[in-house]
């Protein structure tokens, strides 16, 4: 075993190389730079890991460290500031950048999500493998994070600013990334290995507005802490990412998501030994926004339904030969994990329009708009899902999945050939869509001004079997205004959260 004088610190800065490109899109009046400084942090002997948590949503983020004293785990509250909200530690960098004359032309803070999308071992003593999830969450009623780099892995730091766009000229720069003392101090990091440089090369990519969108979702999806690749598919299709590619349909080769052969016999599911179960929670939508095509006004949102229970969400779908609807079954586990038996649970259906092209499970949620008195107003078109793990929501639960591997409509959802199909919504995950589509959102074109509420309703005809169904419905408060030709939208904050 290494001895003191041999361990390596606890964390440690390194330098992937010294020298970057950072690409410089231009279109319009609008130019932004997107780049990667190839700084990370590396963690010592041991998991540099933090839990971060909240009672309610009307309770402040407590992060508290995990860390090893006499062989045993202990848990060490974080100072204030360090964690205000679920992009990871506050403020971690300073990053400055300085022209080929040293005059500085650029200061900003970055955070630091330590659950990096391309984390890796350092050194050939470290573990193979890592628990630790993929991402920050980015959704605005996330309950509670697990944060951690493996023991001899790294994580990388942000390039960008947390907020704001970067701007520079075409030219050569100097970055120098510096860990904040605060950081320095209390992780015991020696001033030496706190500030690394960089040289910069900025050049001008003109490759049109539509390379330039694609950008705008990576820089996106570096500030919040989701992977870049799925951030640029959701903005692209509005729902999951990766949908109908059949490169990436894992349900096709992954033991895990092979469905049996045939389906099941029907049964109860009283008649099913009482044990592990989903619990379907919906949290109130987000992202609310208003959008007008042509003569038509639309509010578009996103809604998420968590499985906050003891077991996996599992539905398998079977084929009915000849036809484009498959019998869905959900399965139950025991204590060990051990499946103990299957129910009925509905219908999946094949989406064949462009943007799915894959199976919906179609008795997973409803979107309703409500009018003040709570009565329909309006349905959404969106009526079948395809389960996928998309949201983070709470990791600190017991037997949370923090590496789920059906993340995105192209883990799970099957193409038009599949005879059986396996949907999975993971223990601590949430299963998000955004509502950006005509049919799919609220036209609200002949509604009149007033008070209206966005209902997200988990198991809406009660087909699957949960452990309660008393948290299966959210509202989210609106207030629509304007004329005919310039409707208006107002989105209350619900527990004191915007968004």
């Amino acid at each position: 075993m290494a001895n003191a004088a041999t361990d390596p610190p606890p964390l440690a800065l390194t330098l992937a190389t010294t020298n970057v490109v950072a690409e410089r899109y231009v279109w319009g009046d609008e130019s932004y730079l997107y780049f990667d400084l190839g700084v990370n942090v590396i963690a010592g002997k041991n998991p540099f890991e933090i839990r971060a948590t909240r009672k309610s949503y009307a309770d402040p983020i407590v992060a508290k460290q995990i860390v090893l004293k006499n062989g045993k785990k202990t848990e060490v509250t974080l100072p204030a500031g360090m964690v205000t909200g679920w992009n990871g530690l506050k403020d971690f960098t300073t990053v400055t950048i300085k022209n080929a004359a040293g005059a500085e032309v650029a200061t900003y803070q970055t955070d630091f999500c330590p659950n990096s999308y391309g984390s890796a071992r350092t050194r050939r003593d470290a573990p193979a493998e890592t628990p630790y999830p993929q991402g920050c969450s980015w959704n605005p009623f996330t309950l509670g994070a697990v944060w951690g780099i493996q023991a001899g892995w790294n994580g990388t730091t942000d390039s960008l600013p947390s907020t704001g766009a970067l701007d520079l000229a075409d030219g050569d720069y100097t970055a120098t990334v510096t860990l904040n003392k605060k950081y320095q101090d209390y992780f015991k990091i020696a001033a030496g290995g706190s500030a690394l440089s960089v040289n910069v090369k900025v050049e001008t990519v003109d490759e049109g507005k539509g390379a330039g969108e694609a950008v705008k979702a990576k820089v996106k999806a570096a500030r919040e802490g989701s992977d870049t690749a799925e951030a640029a598919a959701v903005a692209e299709h509005g729902e999951h990412a990766g949908q109908g590619d059949p490169k990436l349909q894992v349900s096709a080769y992954d033991p895990q998501f092979r469905p049996p052969a045939r389906k099941p016999k029907a049964v109860r599911a009283s008649s099913i030994a009482k044990g592990p179960r989903p619990d379907l929670r919906s949290l109130p939508a987000w992202g609310i926004s208003l959008s007008q095509e042509e003569d038509k006004w639309f509010v578009n949102f996103g809604a998420t339904v968590w499985n906050g229970g003891t077991s996996p969400l599992l539905v398998d779908g079977f084929r009915q030969t000849g036809t484009e609807l498959m019998d869905a079954y959900q399965y139950f586990f025991d204590a060990k994990g051990k499946e103990v038996g299957s129910v009925a649970a509905g219908t999946m259906e094949w989406d064949a329009r462009e943007g799915h092209r894959h199976w919906h499970f179609t008795d997973f949620a409803q979107y309703n708009l409500l009018g003040a008195d709570q009565k329909l107003a309006v349905r959404s078109g969106k009526e079948a899902f395809c389960l996928a793990n998309t949201d983070a929501v709470d990791y600190t639960i017991p037997n949370a999945k923090w590496r789920p591997e059906n993340t995105d409509l192209s883990s799970s959802c099957g193409q038009n050939t599949a005879v059986a199909v396996r949907e999975v919504l993971d223990i601590g995950n949430g299963d998000t869509y955004t509502q950006d589509r005509p049919g799919q959102s609220f036209d609200i074109t002949d509604l009149p001004n007033g008070t209206y509420y966005i209902e997200v309703k988990a198991n809406p005809a009660n087909k699957l079997t949960e452990l309660s169904t008393t948290n299966n419905t959210a509202l989210r408060k609106i207030v629509l205004g304007g004329t005919p030709a310039a409707r208006t939208l107002e989105v209350p904050p619900v527990h004191g959260i915007e968004g």
